[in-house]
């Protein structure tokens, strides 16, 4: 039998006897003039007792040398649990700053390579008012962030109407505002379509 094994066997009596006989690890040591640090080496088959420690721990659990060395079951060394690793989370609102701001990144990009050229439009701007809201309110869906949608709704179409203006101001189109006032209703109404059951009818109910 290899050294190795012959602590593996020690170790599990050691702990087995020591656990029915409901002594801590300290009172073990106690008895035996060790420490309890010592006696957790032996029960973590790190080290085993010499042959007068073993005769002292046949005598305090009442068995024989024999006992001790012999094979009673499959006990294995205990192992350190591994700490598990912390969950990875990203803040959705920093993601949804980001996916708006690369809208505007683009925009002054396109911007600036047209004024380089001696080109200046800035009805690009206008254009990047509607797609960042439309980006934002989409991504709030994506991540269920939907507390104050109906307002973000009113405002992309808000928008849509006042980029058409802008873009085509020589015109002045304002009679466009009109019809974005039944559109910005349009848009409330339909949030907020859901009906909600009465209380007091349930009440009722319940009462009869």
């Amino acid at each position: 039998m290899e050294l190795s094994e012959l602590k593996l066997i020690s170790a599990s009596n050691l702990i087995n006897l020591r656990t029915a006989a409901g002594m801590t690890q300290a009172e073990l040591g106690a008895a035996l003039n060790y420490s309890d640090k010592t006696i957790s080496k032996w029960e973590r088959a790190e080290a085993i007792p010499d042959a007068y420690v073993l005769t002292q721990l046949a005598s305090i659990f009442g068995v024989t040398v024999d006992y001790l060395l012999s094979s009673h079951d499959d006990w294995q060394p205990p192992q350190e649990e591994k700490p598990e690793k912390p969950e990875v989370t990203y803040s959705t609102e920093v993601i949804i700053a980001i996916a708006v701001l690369g809208v505007w990144t683009l925009a002054l990009t396109a911007f600036v390579a047209l004024w380089l050229n001696h080109v200046i439009r800035w009805e690009i701007f206008v254009v990047a008012l509607p797609v960042s809201i439309l980006v934002y309110m989409i991504l709030i869906c994506v991540f269920n962030k939907r507390r104050h949608l109906q307002y973000v709704i009113a405002l992309f179409v808000l928008s849509i109407f006042v980029a058409i203006y802008l873009l085509f101001l020589p015109a002045n189109p304002w009679q466009i505002f009109l019809i974005a006032i039944f559109a910005e209703a349009i848009v409330f109404l339909s949030c907020n379509i859901q009906r909600r059951p009465k209380k007091n009818r349930n009440k009722e109910n319940a009462n009869n």
